[in-house]
């Protein structure tokens, strides 16, 4: 297992990287649109960037100067899961550091879109930004341009402008938002056997939520950890050493920011709750019990039944529920909870358990601990521990490369408390069979991909493997002589199955007693026509935090007849999701995080509009059935007297149409109710109008 402490040399390729970028645009542009200066060079640099702390790709810089203005260039190379992008961008400033103009330019194999530009005019500024209108208007006083994935050498002059100008408590940025520096600490870093100061800010409205930004004594970026859906580390080369200070650094300060959050939203709760009056969905039955009494105490379900037959204690505090429906909170099952965003997020949309997919430890664990441990606000949380294999495709900083460290890892996640071995795609199957002994005898179960070693589920599961994700392990079962890869393509161009593979496959499956988390969600989203819009496919995206709005709006799409063979695919997949749960296989409801909270809806309505599932058929696929699964169900899962009182209070009935579940208007989870629209404002998302 590789060390935290330790530098990830077997992900050392900086070089390689921007050799790799470089190429990159030499072969898809021709040339550089950037223009060339003869100026001498002020200073020159680069980032290191990481990926859940394995090093990815690396950022290089170079800022020159004359009597009139600042140029800074910038070129990002990175190879993530061997997914080859660039990023080039020139930023132009004047001499008191205000923006002239920038341009940000993303480069991968088929796309070299200018994906954002800023120009001055006389009195006013224009921003192009990929697939949005153009916004013009009159140049404010002070202002930056900015985008949530700005690289780091143009963020450093951000924080440049914004000490120059006094420190004032916020600079506007366009086309939309402003940016907060907050300092919160100083820390020491040892950086070549000296001792380093560094200035520890949260910095608000880059990226959703907070990013945690060290800066030297001259007001440099040194580092910065960020989120929005996944946790990314990027470093200046040299300070590479201080990558604990960092992460220790960041999980600091977003369980400040959930302590916050809980302070602000919390209050002060009731021990006994009484919530009257409404239509009870026990997640059991199909039929919805009208005009109904629930009480809580202690966080749990003490009493249930008709209004007029409940004596409400004197004590209680009595929630009017009137007209809605009270129902299980929902499950997400595969999640990737990188910041505290996620709690009040998840919350407002009715979600009161998650299994956190894989992520790094250390935020990970102190997440669940805060809300387990502390009370602080958020939905209970469960976890899978990420591991890889060795290779540049590989995942996170955990991987286990021999059977050594097979046991290293399962013996640190079995320490941390996490119930599950997550298994990704370069493990060989030495190794995983190791990863599957290993778990089994600590109690814990094993989910994830299919290794590409492995090639087919009746390998893995041979090795060990109890649960699957992602409808690639669907095709596998259905094509056990195929790898899953060639399963995946062979469905493409011909998505008709045979009654005969599928019922060899539902019967393999419920021998070896497999679960699968198919996420759906995503081929809806991604198999798109070029040009479609995000929100005619999910209809709440536009509803999320602008940061996460601008790169999630407009889908890279398809063409045409690509998007009609994919559409066949994914459509017939789910309808053998369909045929799997009627034959009893547990299928789950998960979201891989697409479009926060909101992917999870679009996940049970696919499984009722093109699985055949009814609507408590698909809720039972986030309620009872992820809670069996995990070994949980005696304790929630369902609304029965005795259980958890984790609660999802709707305003429509989703017995009567899958879609009411978006209409979640409170949640009742560890004891404690919030309304949903305090949740979502929390969360910079926005309300949901009644």
């Amino acid at each position: 297992m590789i060390s935290k402490n330790e530098k990830p040399t077997i992900h050392s390729f900086s070089f390689y990287v921007n050799i790799l970028a470089t190429a990159l645009l030499l072969t898809l542009l021709g040339c550089s649109t950037t223009s060339e200066t003869s100026n001498d060079v002020d200073e020159e640099g680069s980032f290191l960037i990481y990926r859940r702390q394995s090093m990815i790709g690396e950022e290089t810089y170079k800022i020159t100067s004359n009597q009139s203005s600042i140029v800074v260039k910038s070129l990002q190379g990175e190879n993530e899961r061997g997914r080859i992008t660039g990023v080039e961008a020139e930023l132009k400033l004047n001499m008191d550091l205000s923006p002239i103009s920038y341009f940000s330019r993303r480069i991968v194999k088929e796309d070299t879109t200018n994906i954002f530009k800023m120009e001055l005019n006389e009195g006013s500024v224009s921003i192009w930004e990929k697939h949005f209108d153009v916004v013009t208007s009159k140049t404010p006083s002070r202002f930056y341009p900015l985008h949530s994935n700005i690289p780091a050498a143009m963020e450093m002059m951000l924080y440049q402008y914004y000490f120059k100008q006094g420190e004032t408590k916020n600079i506007p940025t366009l086309p939309r938002g402003e940016v907060s520096i907050t300092h919160k600490a100083q820390d020491v870093a040892q950086i070549n056997g000296k001792e380093v100061l560094l200035d520890r800010y949260v910095v608000e409205g880059i990226n959703w939520g907070g990013r945690t930004v060290w800066l030297d004594k001259d007001k440099n970026l040194v580092a910065l950890v960020k989120a929005n859906t996944q946790i990314r580390e990027i470093i200046k080369k040299g300070y590479e050493e201080a990558m604990p200070i960092f992460i220790a650094g960041n999980v600091t300060e977003q369980i400040n920011a959930l302590t916050e959050y809980t302070t602000k939203l919390k209050g002060t709760q009731a021990k006994i709750v009484a919530l009257v009056g409404g239509d009870l969905v026990d997640g059991l039955s199909n039929v919805a019990k009208k005009d109904m009494t629930l009480i809580i105490e202690d966080g749990k379900i003490v009493t249930i039944g008709k209004r007029s037959e409940i004596d409400i204690p004197k004590n209680a505090k009595v929630i009017d529920v009137t007209g809605k429906t009270l129902m299980p909170g929902l499950w997400d099952m595969h999640a990737h909870s990188n910041q505290v965003q996620w709690a009040p997020a998840y919350l407002a949309g009715g979600v009161t358990t998650i299994r956190d997919n894989g992520n790094e430890v250390e935020f990970a664990t102190a997440f669940r601990d805060g809300i387990d441990k502390d009370g602080l606000l958020g939905p209970d949380i469960l976890l899978a521990g990420m591991t890889d294999g060795a290779g540049k495709k590989g995942n996170g900083i955990i991987r286990a490369t021999n059977v050594e460290e097979a046991r290293e890892v399962v013996a640190m996640y079995h320490s941390k408390g996490y119930k599950q071995v997550k298994i990704y795609n370069s493990l060989e199957p030495d190794v995983l069979k190791v990863l599957a002994e290993e778990g089994h005898k600590n109690g814990m179960s094993v989910t994830g991909h299919i290794p590409v070693a492995v090639g087919t589920m009746a390998n893995a599961v041979h090795l060990g493997m109890d649960m699957f994700s992602h409808d690639r392990a669907i095709y596998s079962v259905l094509f056990p002589e195929k790898t899953k890869q060639q399963a995946g393509k062979d469905l493409l161009e011909n998505p008709e199955v045979s009654d005969e593979r599928i019922k060899k496959a539902i019967d393999f499956l419920l021998e070896n007693k497999i679960a699968l988390d198919p996420t759906l969600n995503l081929r809806v989203l991604l198999n798109t026509k070029q040009g479609t819009l995000i929100e005619t496919v999910e209809p709440d995206a536009g509803r999320i935090a602008y940061e996460l709005w601008e790169g999630k709006r407009f889908r890279k799409g398809r063409r045409p007849n690509q998007v009609k063979k994919e559409i066949a695919k994914y459509t017939r997949g789910a309808e053998v999701v369909g045929d799997f749960f009627r034959a009893g296989i547990p299928i789950v409801a998960g979201t891989d995080n697409f479009v926060p909270v909101f992917s999870l809806y679009l996940e049970l309505e696919t499984y009722h509009k093109l699985g055949g599932l009814t609507p408590l058929e698909a809720i039972q696929t986030a309620t009872i059935i992820p809670a069996r699964v995990m070994g949980m169900d005696s304790e929630t899962g369902t609304l029965e007297i005795g259980k958890e009182a984790d609660i999802a209070i709707l305003d429509k009935n989703p017995l009567l149409d899958i879609s009411n579940i978006r209409t979640v208007s409170a949640v009742v989870t560890n004891g404690n109710f919030y309304e949903s629209n305090p949740l979502w404002e929390a969360a910079d998302f926005l309300p949901r109008n009644n």
